[in-house]
């Protein structure tokens, strides 16, 4: 692919894919819920806010993605109650975003 746009889009899809087989197939991810997950997620956070503070760029990058799993995993739970999707996520965080930013994109 020679946008980064696509390779970002593919790179979603294959987490999609790979969060999805987790949940399927390990019995440990099987296991959890929010109560047991949220724990790492605010782990992973505090990891990426010392990464980002130190200015260590790769560090950065993979804490990046450890809360960005972390994101995709709580948004397939929600999505296995018929609650959310990670596609709703998106969607609300983008209709926030907008929101927030009517000097960028005008009065919603």
């Amino acid at each position: 692919m020679s946008h980064p746009e696509q390779a970002g889009a593919a790179a979603l899809g294959r987490l999609d894919e790979i969060t999805r087989r987790l949940r399927a197939e390990c019995p440990w991810d099987r296991e959890q819920d929010e109560r047991s997950i949220v724990p790492h997620t605010v782990e992973e956070a505090y990891e990426l806010a010392d990464a980002a503070q130190r200015g260590d760029d790769a560090k950065l990058l993979d804490e990046l993605g450890d809360v960005l799993f972390q994101v995709y995993f709580l948004s397939l739970l929600l999505e296995e109650r018929g609650q959310g999707s990670v596609g709703e996520v998106a969607e609300h965080c983008t209709e926030k975003l907008i929101r927030r930013h009517p000097h960028v994109f005008g009065e919603a």
